[in-house]
């Protein structure tokens, strides 16, 4: 397939850059860490431009790795490979993400056509995702070394009809390295629905890849999706954070009676009532009584608190509430408000839900903060199960574990 918005890209540039790093980072690459920092490089052969290839050589100059040269990141080498050389071309981008659709086969099913295909750094492609639609694959980029090799992607990836761009908040303002490419831009010769309908587990959802937050929907809970929808049988439910109603639809088909879902955002509380008419066929979800509220999810469990409206199953999925290192007790500090609000309209031995999705946050903190506002909210929990990522988001280094999950009941 021919990619004619790709014809104007940049090779990258050569010849290589040829580096030594400290001895904290030829250890931290021994190990599998696919960042090279700034201020760990102590020899430099010369400058470079994003996406030329950068080889590591270790203090006694054996080749230790090879990655993506990014000048305007702190993370300055984003590593391909390492420990054995490798030419980095067409065949080595091909394997690579023939390797993670095989880790994924498992989910592609009759029921499911929607899920990560590349997890970035974690599938050996950092600053790299990959999102599938049903036919269209949503292609995200993180930094601008990626640019040169857009075309060997789409190359590998060209068996789908659509493959759509989206890029990062911070690449989206470096438009002196984009070379025309713009988010949201079809990089296939068909132009893309609109609105893509794939499927989870039976569900039909919407994805709006060029206007929608991510790459048009969290395709990282469904598996905890599926485990609200076990437990809602004739459940009252709160879906707190609901973007586009994912647990909302999930409870509905496990049987819920009730289902409100409460966002902030216009366009997702839209979407997930055509969510919903999307899925009437399902005689469990068309009888689900279903209410959408768009309004502050703190303004909400406040004034329900008031009210005393109480649900069998409070759902927080809040978005990121760290962007940095310095945001992290400010984040801890909105998890335990949103736990305590959350228990207010818990009924007695109801079922509390809460995740998080900062990074910067570790789990035992997030976990901890959960149990203290709950005790000092009269109503400590009783733990049922903590869960992280699934099988299309892998973990292979800390800073790559970003999701977690707690349920647990409340007396």
């Amino acid at each position: 397939m021919d990619f004619p918005a790709l014809a104007n890209l940049p090779a990258p540039s050569a010849p290589r850059i040829v580096l030594r790093v400290s001895a904290e980072a030829e250890k931290n690459i021994r190990r599998g860490h696919p960042w090279v920092f700034d201020q760990s490089i102590v020899e430099q052969s010369h400058s470079g431009t994003p996406g030329a290839l950068a080889v590591i050589f270790d203090s006694k100059r054996k080749f230790l790795a090879i990655g993506l040269y990014d000048p305007t990141s702190p993370i300055r080498v984003r590593i391909l490979q390492s420990k054995k050389p490798a030419a980095i071309n067409a065949n080595w981008f091909q394997e690579k993400i023939t390797q993670a659709g095989a880790i994924r086969q498992p989910l592609h099913t009759p029921q499911t056509n929607g899920y990560r295909l590349v997890n970035g750094e974690n599938d050996g492609l950092p600053g790299l995702v990959v999102d599938r639609y049903a036919e269209t694959l949503v292609v995200k980029l993180y930094t601008p070394a990626w640019i040169p090799y857009l075309k060997e992607i789409c190359a590998a990836l060209s068996p789908f009809p659509h493959l759509i761009l989206r890029l990062s908040r911070s690449l989206n303002k470096q438009t002196g390295y984009l070379h025309g490419l713009a988010d949201g831009q079809a990089l296939t010769p068909h132009t893309p629905p609109g609105l893509i309908l794939f499927q989870e587990n039976g569900l039909t959802f919407e994805c709006d890849p060029i206007h929608g937050q991510k790459t048009g929907f969290f395709l990282d809970q469904r598996e905890n999706r599926e485990r609200i929808k076990k437990i809602s049988k004739d459940k009252s439910v709160l879906n707190v954070f609901a973007y586009t109603g994912g647990f909302s639809l999930y409870a509905a088909d496990g049987g819920a009676k009730e289902v409100v879902s409460v966002d902030f955002s216009t366009p997702a509380t839209q979407a997930t009532l055509r969510n919903i008419e999307h899925n009437q066929n399902n005689p469990k979800i068309k009888n689900t009584h279903f209410e959408t509220i768009n309004q502050d999810a703190f303004e909400v469990l406040a004034e329900m608190k008031n009210q005393n409206r109480l649900f069998d199953i409070v759902i927080l999925d809040p978005p990121m509430f760290a962007q940095n290192q310095a945001q992290i007790e400010t984040a801890l500090s909105a998890y335990r408000k949103l736990t305590q609000l959350g228990l207010s309209v818990l009924k007695p031995n109801g079922m509390l839900v809460q995740a998080s999705c900062s990074s910067r946050v570790d789990a035992e903190s997030f976990f901890e903060s959960i149990h203290r506002s709950a005790k000092e909210a009269g109503r400590p929990l009783k733990e049922i199960e903590r869960t992280g990522h699934a099988l299309d988001h892998p973990v292979t280094f800390k800073e790559g574990a970003y999701l977690k999950c707690l349920f647990a009941s409340a007396p």
